[in-house]
């Protein structure tokens, strides 16, 4: 196996042992940046979301399995046969890092679990990912969905009366694929200092809470659990959608010089001097007032129109659209919010982060299930060979 040049993990090799999203995730991420990645399957039927269609590529394959394994090798291993289990261990003592999101037991059983691998393999920078951790949750399946339910994300999502609401992506699992990453980076350069892998864990109910920011503090001032409020905010006003004539405009107005300016932009600047409007805690306490009047002059035209003239007056706005809307509308900002993988495969949206000096990998086309079994048994086989 070749190595990758100028990126920033080049030489690094990450034994991935995940499935789904979270791992994958966390592991296509972590090659984009040049990291050598060797996704270990079941044969046969390999990660879950491989069979997770419609919708399907042009080669058949899922397109949820398509959006987080990209830029990786593929080899079928059981780890129920001996001889695989045994080129596992050999991939695990070999590997910078290993990510892996099997129920708390389930590897050490294998003879893989941290404690086990470490003495052969001290630098290795062990990543595990789990639904409520490894303790008193430890026998819980952590699933998105649930996670979003029991972690009161759910409780805040949805119209105020109405039933709770899931995101609309897993959005908990790809959370907590970034927390993974961060983790993963900060061990690799405290083992940069000190020689010394180490054991990193994250969950999903964690990295949930984490992500709760204002919502979580208002709860632990107060006592009190905050509720749905639809798209409106708990301390800020306008901040939230408000009916055009045609549509519907997101309007965030942070302080009170961008409200004047929305004021002045839809033609009644008078508001912005109204009491009951003048700060940001006299517009929450009045809200229903101040939507009435600002949809008022909103009738006037449409979504489209207002964000037009109210972007060209320094207001933070934008016309509600959907995710196709959105690829145009970076595209038409010059962010290139996609790449190419290869015939047969959708593009994919692009690695996120742009560097001064780094360059990410151009991204390769996920791999088919042990499609590069040859080439890893080889490399496994030969200790002098460079991944």
């Amino acid at each position: 196996m070749s190595a990758r040049s100028g990126a920033p993990l080049e030489g690094v090799v990450v034994a991935d042992l995940s499935r789904v999203l979270a791992g994958p995730l966390a592991t296509s991420m972590l090659a984009d940046l040049g990291a050598t990645v060797i996704k270990v399957e079941r044969p046969g039927t390999g990660d879950d979301t491989r069979q997770w269609g419609p919708p399907w590529t042009d080669d058949g394959t899922a397109a949820y399995f398509e959006s987080a394994n990209r830029t990786k090798r593929s080899i079928a291993l059981d780890l129920r046969d001996a001889d695989d289990l045994a080129l596992a261990h050999t991939l695990v003592r070999r590997a910078d890092v290993l990510v892996e999101n099997f129920r708390t037991g389930a590897l050490d059983r294998l003879g893989l679990g941290y404690a086990q691998v470490a003495p052969d393999n001290p630098g290795l920078v062990y990543c595990s990912i789990t639904g409520f951790g490894s303790g008193a949750g430890a026998d819980l399946p952590g699933y998105d969905f649930v996670v979003q339910a029991v972690g009161g994300l759910m409780s805040i999502t949805g119209d105020p009366g109405g039933e709770p609401t899931k995101a609309g992506v897993a959005l908990v699992d790809v959370l907590t694929g970034k927390d993974a990453v961060i983790g993963i980076m900060a061990a690799l350069a405290e083992r940069e200092r000190s020689g010394r892998g180490q054991h990193v864990e994250v969950n999903l109910l964690s990295s949930l809470l984490g992500s709760l920011v204002n919502q979580a503090s208002g709860y632990l001032t107060t006592g009190r659990a905050p509720g749905r409020m639809g798209n409106q905010h708990p301390s800020i006003a306008p901040y939230e959608t408000l009916r055009c004539a045609d549509g519907s405009l997101a309007v965030a107005c942070g302080n009170d010089g961008q409200f004047a300016r929305l004021c002045k932009g839809i033609g009644r600047p008078e508001l912005a001097d109204d009491p009951r409007f003048a700060t940001n805690a006299a517009r929450v306490a009045h809200r229903t007032e101040l939507v009435t009047s600002l949809e008022e002059a909103l009738a006037a035209d449409t979504a489209a129109g207002w964000q037009q003239r109210l972007s060209d007056a320094d207001v933070p706005v934008g016309e509600v659209g959907d995710v196709g809307t959105a690829f145009a509308r970076a595209r038409a900002l010059g962010l290139d919010p996609t790449v190419e993988v290869g015939d047969g495969h959708p593009p994919q949206v692009r690695h996120p982060v742009t560097y001064s000096l780094s360059t990410p990998v151009t991204p390769t086309a996920p791999p088919r299930l042990g499609q590069h079994d040859d080439e890893i048994r080889r490399w496994l086989a030969d200790e002098t060979e460079t991944p």
